[in-house]
C-alpha cells in the first residue's frame, strides 16, 4: 500500500488527515518536475530537513544495472508500495565506460531514464557514483584496464587515477546534477566512494577532498555523504568539510548489544550537528526498528530489492574463505526477491512505514536516549534498550524480544514497561509509546503507555497493530485488548478515544478509521497460485560453428587478458616446452578459472586466484604443447592481501609458467633474533627457537644463493608469518599462497612468525625454476561471445543427455515456451560451466560440479527475463572427479525462486 506525499514530493513524515471522521491512510503522489521548491535538503543533529518538512527515511536498495529495463518501474513502484519513500543506487563507473573512452548510457546503462522513473513513482534517490562502489561487482566498478599502469594506484589522491576518475564523473556527475531535488528531481544525496575506512588510502583528505570539488565542479548541490563501513568516521570522509560521515552497520541480528553501539555513533554525529545517517544495514525489520529507536534518520538496508549479476558481471570475492565467487542470482534475503516475488519481510516495511508516518515530525526530530525507567523481560532482549525523545514532548521505546519462536525462549514475552506488564511477540520489536501528548490528533490528553504499533492516527482514534494482546493506557484509564485476529478489529473507547487494534495483515491493507472504530481495507491481494512444476528440455540444437577466437599475438611470456583488450570474457595461451627432467610445473598468478593442457592431458580446472599451484607432470617428457583456457569470472570487488588476484585493481590471465628443475630442503641453519638471543645468534632450525614468550614475534634470517630464478616454499604456514628478503619492504606470507619468487642471486631472508613451544611444523623448501617462454594468444572477449552466441548458425537437433569430453565446448539453441514473468533455467549435470545468451545480452553463468564457493543468490540458475527471446547455451566440460554431462535442462516459474 502507498502512502501519502505532500506537495507533489514524496515524504515519510506528516500525519494522515482526517475528513469528517474518518482517517484517510495513503495515496500515492508522482513527483512534479515542473515545481519548483526552493531550499532543498538540510542535516542537522535532529534529522533531516526537506523542503515539506522533517522526515525519516527508509531507503531500499534497487540497482537499474541489475534488472532489465522493462522492469525498472514495477520495481520501483514495488519499493513505493512498500512504505519505503527512497532508493539507493550505484552507478558501476565500468558498466558504462565498457572500453577506454567507449561510453555507454543507453538500454540497460540508461541510469537518467531510472531516476526519472524513480520520480515518476514518488522516490527520492541517493545516488552513488563511486569511483569505487563494491556492490560484489565486477572489480567494485573500477575498470579493468586501470591495472594496465604500474604507476597508476586505485583509490588513492594520484593524478594517473584521478585523470581517470575526472572522464567518469564527467559523465555521470551532471546527470545526477540535472535531477537533483527538489527542483528537478529525485536525487537526495550523492555518495563519494564507498568505505573506503576498509581500504589502505594514504592521503583520505586529500583523495576525498578531490572527489568533492569535482562534485561541486558539476553543480552537486544536495548533501555529500561518504560511509564508513567499520565505524571509521574520519577513514571514511578524510574529515573533509562538506562530506557528511555515514555509517553501515551489519551487527548480528540476535545481538543483545546493537543498541549501544548506534546510539554512540548517533551522539558522535549529534556533536558536529550531524544526523546518524545508515546507509546499509541488514534487512530484518525487527532490527532496523532498533536502529530507528537509537537514533537513526535514515534507515538503508542492503539489499531490499534483489537483482542479478548478468553477464560477466559479478566479483570476485573473499566472504567466507578466499577466493569466491559471486553467482549470478544477487539476493541476500531482502523483501523482495531476484525475479521480483515479495516475501514476508515486504509486510514488517508496511507496518513499519505505517509507524513513521503516523508519527510524522514528531518522530523524524527525535532524539535518542535510555529509558528513563528499567525495563524488565522474561525473555532475551537488549542490554541496553534505546528510547527516542519525541518531538513535542513523550517517548519511543523499542522492546526487542530476541527469542526465535521456538524452544524455551518460544511464544509471547512479557516486558514491565514503567511499572505495566505488557505482551511482546517472540522475534519482534513493537514500538512503544509513552507519555505522548496527543493534541496533534485533536485530543486533549496523553497517551501514557501503548504496548503496540500505531500504525494510524485521528481525530478521536489510535490504530494499533499486533499479534498479541495490547495494553492501552490513555491518561489513568487502562484498556485490555486481546490479541486482534486476522478480520475481526478489536475495539475499545477510553477517555473520549476509541481504540482499535489490527491484526498485522489487516494493518496493511488499512484504508481508513471511522470515528467509532469502523475500519476500511483495501482488497486483498488475490492468493499466489501454486508454482508450476518444472518442465524438463530435453531437446537442443548443437551448432556445427564454435566461436571465432581473435588473433592476439606471440609473446616472451603469458600476457594479461587485459593488455590483449579482454577485460571480460576469456583467451587462450600455447606454447611448446622441454619437460625432459621436470618433475612439476609452477603456475604462479593464474585468475579466475584455468583450464590447462599438458601434452594433450587436461588437468583439473583450478580457480585458485593467483596462488601458486603445483602441477606434477613426471609422466611427460621430451618437448610437448601446453595449453591454458583462461576465464574471467571477475575481477575482485574488495582488498583481500592472501591471494593475489583478489587485490583490488588485480589483472586476470594466465600469470606465469615456470619448470621446477630442483627442490632443496632449507629448513635448517636459520639464525635467531629476539627473545633473548644473544650475539652471535644461536642457529636453529625454522621456528625451533624455545621461549617462555609464546605468541610474541621472533624472527630467523638465512642466506639463499640462486643461480637461476627460484621460490621459497614456506610449508605449513597457518597464521600470517611476514617476509623479508634482502633490504626489500616487507610482505606477508599467507596460507593461502606461501611462496616467494626470488630472482638470481644471493638473498637474505628474514622471517618473522609469532613463537610456538612446539615450533608450529614450519618448513622451507627452495625450488629452483625456469620460465616457459614463446606464448600464442587468441582472446574472446565478451562483445565477441554475444556476437557469435546471438546469431543465427545452423545446427543438428540432439537429445539430451549430451556427454562431453574435458575441455570439449557444445554451443546448443534452446526452444523456450513464452512466459510473461520469465523462466528460471537449472541445468542438472556434472563438471560442466553453462553460459547463456537471451534477449541479444549475456544472462549469466553457471558452474556445476567440482568448483570453488559461491555466495549471493541460486549459484545453479540462470533466469531468461520476460521478452528475451531466444536462448543460447555455450556448455564446456571440465575435468574433475566426474565425466563431464548435461543431463537436462529444467525449467521453472520465476515464481518458484522465491520459494525455495
Amino acid at each position: 500500500m502507498s502512502h501519502p506525499t505532500t506537495a507533489g514530493h514524496p515524504t515519510t513524515a506528516g500525519h494522515p488527515t482526517t475528513a469528517g471522521h474518518t482517517t484517510t491512510v495513503g495515496h500515492t503522489t508522482p513527483l512534479d518536475r515542473s515545481t519548483t521548491l526552493g531550499q532543498g535538503i538540510a542535516l542537522d543533529a535532529r534529522g533531516i530537513r526537506f523542503e515539506v518538512g522533517p522526515q525519516l527515511v527508509l531507503c531500499a536498495s534497487l540497482f537499474y544495472f541489475r534488472l532489465p529495463r522493462e522492469q525498472w518501474r514495477a520495481r520501483l513502484a514495488q519499493v513505493r508500495a512498500s512504505g519505503y519513500t527512497c532508493v539507493d543506487v550505484y552507478l558501476p563507473w565500468n558498466f558504462h565506460e565498457t572500453a577506454p573512452g567507449r561510453w555507454s548510457f543507453e538500454g540497460r546503462r540508461d541510469v537518467a531514464a531510472f531516476l526519472d522513473l524513480a520520480q515518476e513513482e514518488g522516490l527520492y534517490v541517493i545516488a552513488r557514483p563511486g569511483p569505487y562502489i563494491c556492490s560484489e561487482w565486477d572489480g567494485g566498478a573500477l575498470p579493468a584496464w586501470l591495472g594496465l599502469d604500474p604507476q597508476l594506484r586505485v583509490r588513492q589522491h594520484e593524478p594517473r587515477f584521478l585523470d581517470h576518475v575526472t572522464a567518469w564523473f564527467d559523465q555521470a556527475l551532471p546527470l545526477l546534477a540535472e535531477r537533483q531535488y527538489p527542483a528537478n528531481g529525485p536525487v537526495i544525496m550523492v555518495q563519494l566512494e564507498n568505505e573506503l575506512d576498509f581500504f589502505d588510502c594514504e592521503d583520505r583528505t586529500g583523495y576525498l577532498t578531490a572527489l568533492r570539488d569535482q562534485a561541486a565542479r558539476h553543480g552537486i548541490t544536495v548533501p555529500l555523504i561518504a560511509c564508513s563501513g567499520q565505524g571509521d568516521l574520519q577513514g571514511a570522509t578524510g574529515d573533509v568539510p562538506g562530506v557528511v560521515p555515514a555509517c553501515n552497520f551489519y551487527p548480528d541480528d540476535d545481538s543483545p548489544h546493537i543498541e549501544p553501539e548506534v546510539r554512540r555513533y548517533a551522539e558522535l554525529l549529534a556533536e558536529r550537528d550531524l544526523p546518524l545517517l545508515i546507509t546499509e544495514t541488514n534487512r530484518r525489520h525487527r532490527t532496523l526498528r532498533r536502529l530507528l529507536a537509537s537514533g537513526a534518520s535514515l534507515i538503508a538496508p542492503y539489499l531490499q530489492s534483489s537483482g542479478w549479476n548478468f553477464g560477466y558481471t559479478p566479483s570476485a570475492g573473499n566472504w567466507g574463505r578466499p577466493g569466491n565467487l559471486m553467482s549470478h542470482g544477487y539476493d541476500f534475503g531482502g523483501y523482495v526477491s531476484s525475479t521480483g516475488t515479495e516475501r514476508p519481510e515486504y509486510a514488517e516495511a508496511q507496518t513499519l512505514a505505517r509507524v513513521i508516518d503516523t508519527l510524522g515530525p514528531h518522530l523524524a526530530l527525535a532524539t535518542p536516549t535510555t529509558p528513563p525507567t528499567p525495563i524488565t523481560t522474561d525473555f532475551p532482549t537488549s542490554s541496553s534498550p534505546s528510547a527516542l525523545r519525541l518531538d513535542g514532548g513523550g517517548l519511543l521505546l523499542a522492546v526487542p524480544h530476541l527469542g526465535a519462536g521456538q524452544g524455551a525462549e518460544a511464544g509471547t514475552g512479557t516486558a514491565v514497561v514503567n511499572g505495566v506488564p505488557v505482551a511482546v511477540a517472540a522475534d519482534s520489536c513493537p514500538l512503544m509509546l509513552v507519555d505522548v501528548p496527543l493534541s496533534s490528533w485533536g485530543h486533549e490528553g496523553t497517551l501514557t503507555l501503548a504496548s503496540a504499533d500505531l500504525v494510524a492516527a485521528g481525530e478521536g482514534v489510535l490504530v494499533f497493530s499486533s499479534e498479541v494482546p495490547v495494553t492501552v493506557i490513555v491518561g489513568d484509564t487502562r484498556v485490555e485488548m486481546p490479541a486482534p485476529q486476522a478480520g475481526t478489529p478489536q475495539r475499545e473507547t477510553a477517555a473520549g478515544l476509541t481504540l482499535v487494534a489490527l491484526a498485522p495483515a489487516d494493518a496493511v491493507r488499512l484504508r481508513a478509521t471511522d470515528r467509532d472504530g469502523t475500519v476500511h481495507l483495501d482488497t486483498p491481494a488475490p492468493p499466489r497460485p501454486p508454482a508450476s512444476a518444472p518442465v524438463a528440455v530435453q531437446r537442443a540444437r548443437r551448432r556445427a560453428a564454435t566461436a571465432p577466437e581473435r588473433a592476439a599475438g606471440r609473446h616472451e611470456l603469458p600476457p594479461t587478458l587485459e593488455s590483449l583488450g579482454v577485460y571480460r570474457g576469456r583467451g587462450t595461451y600455447r606454447t611448446t616446452t622441454d619437460l625432459t627432467d621436470v618433475d612439476a610445473l609452477l603456475l604462479v598468478g593464474a585468475a579466475d578459472i584455468v583450464d590447462l593442457t599438458v601434452a594433450g592431458r587436461i588437468r583439473p580446472t583450478t580457480a585458485d586466484f593467483g596462488a601458486t599451484r603445483r602441477i606434477d607432470v613426471r609422466q611427460e617428457t621430451g618437448s610437448v604443447e601446453v595449453e591454458a583456457v583462461v576465464e574471467i569470472w571477475g575481477h575482485a570487488n574488495f582488498d583481500d592481501a592472501r591471494l593475489p588476484a583478489l587485490r583490488l585493481g588485480a589483472l586476470r590471465g594466465l600469470g606465469s609458467v615456470w619448470t621446477v628443475r630442483e627442490t632443496t630442503d632449507v629448513s635448517a641453519l636459520w639464525s635467531v633474533h629476539g627473545h633473548w638471543a644473544g650475539d652471535p645468534a644461536p642457529l636453529r632450525e625454522l621456528g625451533g627457537w624455545s621461549s617462555t614468550r609464546v605468541g610474541l614475534p621472533v624472527t630467523y634470517t638465512r642466506e639463499i644463493r640462486t643461480s637461476t630464478a627460484a621460490a621459497l616454499h614456506l610449508k605449513g604456514v597457518v597464521e600470517p608469518v611476514g617476509v623479508t628478503v634482502s633490504d626489500g619492504e616487507p610482505h606477508t606470507v599467507h596460507a593461502e599462497n606461501p611462496l616467494i619468487p626470488l630472482p638470481e642471486g644471493t638473498h637474505r631472508i628474514s622471517i618473522t612468525l609469532p613463537h610456538h613451544p612446539s615450533g608450529g611444523g614450519l618448513r622451507a623448501e627452495l625450488l629452483t625454476l625456469d620460465p616457459v617462454t614463446d606464448w600464442t594468444c587468441t582472446a574472446q572477449d565478451d562483445d565477441l561471445l554475444t556476437t557469435f552466441a546471438t546469431q543465427a548458425t545452423p545446427g543438428q537437433e540432439i537429445q539430451l543427455p549430451l556427454a562431453l569430453a574435458p575441455g570439449e565446448e557444445a554451443w546448443l539453441d534452446v526452444d523456450l515456451p513464452p512466459s510473461h514473468d520469465g523462466l528460471l533455467l537449472r541445468p542438472d549435470g556434472t563438471q560442466i560451466r553453462v553460459t547463456g545468451w537471451a534477449g541479444g545480452e549475456c544472462v549469466g553463468r553457471v558452474w556445476l560440479g567440482d568448483r570453488p564457493d559461491f555466495s549471493g543468490g541460486d549459484a545453479d540458475v540462470l533466469w531468461i527475463p520476460p521478452g528475451w527471446s531466444g536462448l543460447t547455451l555455450l556448455v564446456r566440460g571440465a575435468a574433475g572427479p566426474k565425466a563431464p554431462e548435461l543431463r537436462v535442462l529444467r525449467l521453472e516459474s520465476s515464481d518458484s525462486e522465491s520459494r525455495r
